[in-house]
C-alpha cells in the first residue's frame, strides 16, 4: 500500500516548487471529489510507493474558503501518513499560525523551513534545534528553488510515516483556555478518533459548526461543553474564536523571539521592497505592465515565434510530414479519398493547430516565469487599484490571470470570491482575456493579415482587459450587481529567480494539455469537417469540389448570421461555428479549407488571406469575433455549472455571445465607413450600439448605490 505525504503551507511559501522538485514528471492533476479545487499528486522520485499530495495553499484550517475546507477534510478524514509543512523562513511568524493547527491534527509531521538561502542572505539566524524542541517535531532547512535538502526533508517525513512516529503537542494554550479544552477532550474522547482528539476539542471550543456536525453528541453533553466555553469567555472577556487566535499569536511571538534573530535594521528596505517602489508605483505600474506584456507577445508571436511557426507549418507539416504521408500512400496504393483524409483532413487540420505549438510554448515560458518570480502577484495588486476605481474587486482579476492558460480553471477559480454578485460577474467576464487556445487564432490572423504589425497580439490582451473593465462598469450600474466590491487582501511574495526546472514543468503541463486537445477533440472535428467537405447531400464522394459539399450547404445557411460582420462567406462562418467546440479549431478549419482550395501547393497563409478577399478589416473582424464571443463548449458548460442556475448560465452565454458579435459588427461597419463605404442600415445599427454602450458605461449609478458609498465614506471618516 502506497504511503501518502501531504504538502501543506501558506500560499507562495514554495510548496509548488517543492512538489515539482520531488515528483518531476510523475505528476497527475485532477479535481478533489465533488469540488473544482485542483488536486495534484505525484510519485516521490526514487520511491514508487510514495505519493506526494500537494494541498491547496491556505493560511489556516478555518472553514472560510473552499481551499481550507478541502485541506482540512483531507487531513482529518482521509488522514495521510505524514504531513510535510513548508514554511517561508523570511516570514516565519505568519507561517507558524497554520503550523500550530497542523500539529494539533495529530499526524506525523516534519516542518521544512524554505527559502533559507534568502534568510542567510538577509543575515538572519534561525535556531532550528530550539524551534524543533518548541514545536515538538523535526524541523529542517531547505531551498526548494535550488533543490537543496528537499529530498532529505521528504525522506525524513517518509521515515516518520513508516514508524508512525508523532511528536509532542506544543503548549500553545494556557490557563483557563487549556482547562476548558481538557474538559472538552474528556467529553468527546469516545466519539472521535484519538489521533484527532486535540484538534476536535479546539474546534469545539471555537464553535466550529462543520467540525461539530461530524461528532454525534447528546444534548446534555453539548450543554456541558458550552458551559465550559462560556465560563472561559466570561473570564477572558472575549469570544471563544478570538481567544484561540490571540493565544496562538502570543505563543508564536514567544517562539519567534526565542528562535529567530533578525539582522535587518527596522525600517530598512528589502530588495523586493526596492523593486516594488518601481513596478507597483502609482504612475509607473501600468506602463511597466503594458511594456512587459507587449514584450512577451512580441517575442512569443513575432520575433521568435513567427519563424518557428512558419518552419513548423511550411516545412515540417507542409513538406516533411506531407511527403512522408504521400510516399506511404503511394507504397500501399490507398484510395484517393483516404489520401485526401490523411493529407488534407488530418495533416492539414491538426497540423495547422500543432504548427502554433512553438509560439504557445514560448508564451507559456514567459507567463510561467512571471508567475514564479512573484511579478504576477503584483499585477493582481496593480489591477485591484484600477478595478476598485470602477467598482470591481481585485479578487476578480485572479481568475482572469488563470484564464490566460485556459478558460475552464478561470471560471472555477471564481469560487474563491465570497460575494455572490462579484462571483457571478467574474464568471461572466473571466474569459475575455485571451486563453492559450484563443492566442492561436490571434497568432494565425496576426501573421496572415498583419505580419509587420507588432501590436496586434498584445493589443488583443489589452483590449480584453479594457472590455473587462468597461463591462464591469456597466454591470455594476445594474441593480443586481450594484454595491461596493468585496475587499481584496493578497500577500506579495518576495521576488526570486524561478528555477528553470519548475518553469519547464509548468510549460510542459500547459503544452501537453494543448497537444492532447489537438489529438482528441480537434482530431475528431477535423475528420468530421473533412467528411462534410468531401461528400454531398446524397453522401457521394465529390473529392475537392467544395461547391457540391455538405459543408458548403451548411455554411451558406449560417453565413447570413455573420454577413453584417463582413463574414458572409461560408468558410468564415463554418470556422467560427467550429471554434465553439474548441477555440483552436478555428485555425484547424481554416487550415483544412486552405489545403483543399490550394491543393497543398500554395502557401497556407496566402490561401487563408484570399478566403477573406485580402481584406485586413475582415481578418480583424473574424479575430475579434472569435476572441471575444463565448468561450469553447467545455468552458460554457463550466460556466453553467458554476453559476448554479440555468438562468444565470444563459445570461452568461448571452452576454458573451452578444458582446463578441456587437463588437465585431461595430468594427466592421464603422471601419467600412471610414474606408469610404456607404452608410447602410447595419451602419446605423453599429452607431446605435456604440451610443448604447456609452450610455450604460457613463450613466449615473443608481441612487441607492451612491448612498451606500456616502455611508462608507462617513464611516471611514
Amino acid at each position: 500500500m502506497a504511503i501518502k505525504i501531504a504538502l501543506a503551507g501558506n500560499p507562495n511559501c514554495g510548496k509548488t516548487t517543492l512538489f515539482n522538485d520531488l515528483t518531476g514528471s510523475t505528476q497527475y492533476v485532477g479535481n478533489w471529489p465533488g469540488v473544482t479545487v485542483e488536486k495534484k499528486e505525484g510519485r516521490l522520485k526514487g520511491h514508487k510507493d510514495v505519493i506526494i499530495q500537494d494541498l491547496p495553499g491556505i493560511y489556516s484550517l478555518s472553514p472560510y474558503t473552499l481551499e481550507e475546507v478541502v485541506t482540512r477534510n483531507y487531513l482529518v478524514t482521509e488522514k495521510p501518513d505524514a504531513i510535510l509543512n513548508i514554511i517561508d523562513g523570511t516570514n516565519i511568524e505568519r507561517n507558524l499560525y497554520l503550523t500550530t493547527q497542523l500539529l494539533e491534527i495529530g499526524l506525523p509531521t516534519v516542518i521544512a523551513v524554505n527559502m533559507m538561502d534568502l534568510v542567510k542572505k538577509n543575515g538572519d539566524e534561525l535556531n532550528l534545534k530550539k524551534l524543533s524542541e518548541e514545536l515538538g517535531c523535526p524541523v529542517v532547512e531547505m531551498s526548494a528553488l535550488k533543490g537543496e535538502s528537499t529530498k532529505d526533508a521528504a525522506e525524513l517525513c517518509l521515515k516518520l510515516a513508516e514508524e508512525h512516529r508523532k511528536g509532542a503537542l506544543p503548549h500553545v494554550f494556557t490557563g483557563s483556555v487549556e482547562h476548558a479544552i481538557a474538559h472538552i477532550e474528556e467529553s468527546i474522547e469516545s466519539k472521535v478518533d484519538p489521533v484527532n482528539l486535540r484538534w476536535f476539542a479546539i474546534k469545539f471550543f471555537e464553535r466550529d459548526e462543520k467540525a461539530i456536525e461530524k461528532v454525534q453528541l447528546d444534548a446534555a453533553t453539548k450543554q456541558h461543553i458550552e458551559q465550559h466555553i462560556k465560563d472561559c469567555e466570561k473570564e477572558m472577556d472575549d469570544d471563544s474564536e478570538s481567544i484561540i487566535t490571540n493565544q496562538r499569536y502570543e505563543y508564536i511571538q514567544k517562539v519567534v523571539a526565542d528562535c529567530v534573530k533578525k539582522k535587518a535594521v527596522k525600517g530598512q528596505l528589502t530588495t523586493s521592497d526596492k523593486i516594488d517602489h518601481i513596478v507597483t508605483n502609482r504612475f509607473l505600474a501600468l506602463p511597466i505592465f503594458a511594456f512587459i506584456m507587449w514584450f512577451v507577445y512580441f517575442i512569443s508571436v513575432t520575433a521568435i515565434g513567427k519563424p518557428l511557426t512558419d518552419w513548423t507549418n511550411d516545412v515540417f507539416f507542409g513538406k516533411i510530414v506531407t511527403n512522408a504521408a504521400n510516399n506511404f500512400i503511394a507504397t500501399f496504393h490507398l484510395a484517393d479519398w483516404l489520401q485526401s483524409l490523411l493529407v488534407d483532413g488530418i495533416i492539414g487540420g491538426v497540423g495547422t493547430v500543432l504548427g502554433f505549438v512553438p509560439q504557445m510554448v514560448i508564451l507559456f515560458f514567459f507567463l510561467s516565469f512571471l508567475e514564479d518570480s512573484g511579478y504576477m502577484a503584483r499585477v493582481a495588486f496593480i489591477m485591484d487599484r484600477v478595478f476598485r476605481r470602477f467598482g470591481l474587486s481585485g479578487k476578480s482579476f485572479i481568475p482572469m490571470l488563470v484564464g490566460t492558460g485556459c478558460g475552464v480553471p478561470a471560471i472555477m477559480a471564481s469560487r474563491t470570491i465570497e460575494n455572490e454578485k462579484d462571483r457571478r460577474m467574474t464568471i461572466i467576464l473571466s474569459t475575455f482575456l485571451p486563453c492559450s487556445a484563443k492566442m492561436e487564432i490571434v497568432a494565425m490572423m496576426a501573421l496572415t493579415f498583419f505580419p509587420t504589425n507588432h501590436f496586434v497580439a498584445p493589443g488583443m490582451y489589452f483590449l480584453g482587459l479594457a472590455i473587462v473593465i468597461l463591462s464591469g462598469i456597466a454591470l455594476k450600474k445594474m441593480n443586481y450587481f450594484a454595491g461596493d466590491p468585496a475587499p481584496f487582501v493578497m500577500e506579495l511574495p518576495a521576488y526570486h529567480m524561478p528555477s528553470f526546472k519548475g518553469v519547464m514543468i509548468h510549460v510542459w503541463e500547459r503544452a501537453k494539455a494543448f497537444m492532447i486537445k489537438a489529438g482528441t477533440i480537434i482530431f475528431i472535428v477535423c475528420v468530421l469537417l473533412w467528411v462534410l467537405m468531401h461528400f454531398n447531400t446524397s453522401f457521394q464522394y465529390v473529392a475537392d469540389n467544395l461547391d457540391d459539399s455538405i459543408l458548403k450547404v451548411i455554411g451558406e445557411a449560417i453565413a447570413v448570421i455573420f454577413a453584417p460582420l463582413g463574414l458572409g462567406n461560408w468558410q468564415a462562418a463554418v470556422a467560427t461555428v467550429s471554434a465553439e467546440l474548441a477555440k483552436e479549431q478555428a485555425t484547424g478549419t481554416l487550415g483544412i479549407l486552405a489545403h483543399a482550395t490550394s491543393d497543398g501547393k500554395a502557401d497556407v497563409s496566402a490561401a487563408i488571406f484570399n478566403m477573406f478577399d485580402g481584406s485586413q478589416l475582415k481578418g480583424l473582424t473574424f479575430l475579434l469575433l472569435n476572441i471575444f464571443d463565448a468561450p469553447c463548449l467545455v468552458a460554457i458548460a463550466t460556466g453553467f455549472r458554476e453559476q448554479g442556475q440555468a438562468k444565470w448560465g444563459w445570461i452568461t452565454f448571452g452576454f458573451q455571445m452578444g458582446l463578441g458579435y456587437c463588437l465585431s459588427l461595430c468594427v466592421f461597419q464603422l471601419g467600412t465607413l471610414a474606408q469610404g463605404g456607404s452608410f447602410t442600415f447595419w451602419t446605423a445599427v453599429a452607431v446605435l450600439l456604440v451610443l448604447a454602450a456609452l450610455y450604460f458605461i457613463f450613466r449615473p449609478a443608481p441612487k441607492h448605490v451612491k448612498k451606500e458609498n456616502v455611508s462608507a465614506v462617513r464611516a471611514n471618516a
